[in-house]
């Protein structure tokens, strides 16, 4: 008994495993939009079998970061001008919600935190690091929603976040006179909290 508990435990583990590990690569920019993949591609990078790395493209697939086509073929979505716009200000409006949440619990290491973080996301876009970009945004956005006590928008950002930073990414690596605006944090920049 002790050991079939144990088993599913470790398969439990490797799902978790290869979710996370997916999904972080998906959100920070690292899988470009319409990028295909395969179960057995998944379960050798993470050196897993195709059991735990079908579950956790599944929950992906639900969760909106992987596309599965009625012929089983699975890639990272991509996204329409329309769809982006969507979750752009849908996100546009939950910030909003969170800063004005978050302002009565400022403090100047909240501050200093913000400006040295916000310095980091321009450098990225500087140097064109579409995945230093997204990272260190994702990082704002999280200090940003701790402090307004919304701890379910800090793990995971909800829905949308992972197409998100595959948009962000696609954002900074096209040329610049190409370049669409990516979902940034410099408007926080110039808004004095304290």
């Amino acid at each position: 008994m002790r050991n079939a508990f144990q088993k599913t435990d470790a398969g439990a583990s490797a799902h978790e495993h290869v979710y996370r590990g997916l999904r972080s690569r998906i959100m920070h920019g690292q899988v470009s939009p319409g990028t295909p993949l395969t179960l057995r591609g998944v379960g050798q990078e993470f050196g897993v079998s195709m059991t735990p790395s079908r579950e956790a493209i599944r929950r992906l697939a639900a969760e909106g970061a992987l596309s599965i086509s009625a012929s089983g073929r699975i890639s990272t979505p991509e996204l329409s001008n329309e769809r982006i716009e969507e979750l752009a200000a849908l996100r546009a409006l939950i910030e909003v919600e969170l800063a004005s949440r978050a302002l009565p619990r400022a403090h100047l290491a909240l501050i200093d935190r913000l400006e040295a973080i916000n310095g980091f996301v321009a450098a990225a876009v500087i140097e064109e690091d579409a995945v230093a970009y997204i990272r260190t945004n994702l990082e704002f956005h999280r200090t940003l929603y701790l402090r307004a006590q919304a701890p379910g928008y800090a793990g995971d950002g909800g829905n949308g976040l992972a197409a998100i930073g595959a948009h962000d990414a696609r954002a900074i690596r096209a040329p610049a006179s190409q370049r669409a605006a990516p979902f940034s944090p410099r408007y926080f920049g110039s808004v004095k909290i304290g």
